[in-house]
């Protein structure tokens, strides 16, 4: 009971915000009651505006178990109405509350009877004569066969639309009316609102670790780097080694770093065993072939340059 006394006294809050002076709370404890003046036109004048040609009050008795059951609903004339639109407002308030049944209905059913009272905001209503009876049904007759017949248009149109278009104005309609607010569908938002949340801190924690994980890589490949800077430090380059910039030529760091590549074997590898080399004498043996080389051609050839 206590939650629901709550959930009351918090929409009787948000109504008197709403509708300022216009409302009224008739009993300030369980069970409440509160009342609305409505007119088509908003404004301090309210009954007393020369616009306003209708007026109507809506008292609303709220039993201790609101919102999952019905208010009790009355509607009282405050302008320009007779006792036919009263009860027509009454079937309407009733109508728009058991809609809501629920949830907090007491603005939507005001709002329902302003619209009424702003469609038919019109002088004369309050004639009871039978003339004046007469006129009205004919003309709601012939109101309700236009309303009828755009509505035969719009379905007509709604059939030749493609489901993108329905789609796009089944869109338009939610965000304009909007999503009422209760226990269950602030529950099933919190349960989405709490998923999307855990979600997010997964991938945040994915992000650091990637980012940790590329840090420690970049702090080994510079500590490998460090380790083999310091392990060449100190050593001559070939180009130092071999040129005039050390200022002497270093033939025992040559020498230990041949050995080290296993270039050098020892001294005996680098003298030639000049013994087993293999000479042909026999090629220098015939003294003949000499003196077939025309060495008397060369000479007057120099003479002709001469």
């Amino acid at each position: 009971m206590c939650d629901h006394v709550e959930e009351q006294e918090m929409e009787a809050e948000a109504l008197e915000a709403i509708f300022d002076t216009a409302f009224e709370s008739i009993s300030s404890s369980p069970p409440f009651q509160w009342s609305v003046k409505l007119f088509p036109e908003d404004g301090e004048e309210g009954e007393q505006s020369q616009d306003n040609h209708v007026g109507a009050k809506l008292i609303a008795t709220i039993p201790e178990e609101y919102p999952e059951c019905l208010p009790l609903l009355e509607v009282h004339i405050l302008k320009g109405l007779a006792e036919e639109q009263r009860k027509i407002l009454l079937a309407l308030a009733n109508e728009e509350a058991k809609a809501n049944e629920g949830m907090s209905a007491i603005f939507s059913v005001c709002e329902t009877l302003r619209s009424w009272l702003a469609d038919n905001n019109v002088k004369g209503l309050d004639d009871v004569s039978m003339h004046a009876q007469m006129m009205r049904k004919m003309q709601e007759a012939e109101k309700n066969k236009i309303n009828s017949q755009q509505i035969f248009e719009a379905s007509k149109k709604e059939d030749q639309m493609t489901a993108v278009e329905l789609e796009d104005i089944a869109v338009h309609r939610r965000r304009s009316e909007g999503t009422p607010v209760n226990a269950d569908t602030f529950k099933i938002w919190k349960a989405k609102f709490e998923i999307e949340l855990a979600e997010k801190a997964l991938e945040v924690a994915a992000i650091e670790s990637e980012k940790e994980k590329t840090t420690t890589r970049k702090k080994g490949n510079t500590s490998l780097k460090i380790k083999e800077d310091e392990q060449h430090a100190g050593r001559l380059t070939g180009f130092e080694q071999f040129s005039s910039k050390t200022g002497i030529l270093n033939l025992d760091a040559i020498e230990k770093a041949a050995e080290e590549a296993g270039n050098v074997e020892g001294e005996s590898s680098l003298n030639l065993d000049m013994a087993e080399l293999e000479v042909d004498e026999g090629l220098f043996d015939d003294e003949e072939d000499l003196d077939d080389l025309d060495f008397e051609s060369d000479e007057e050839d120099s003479d002709v340059d001469d």
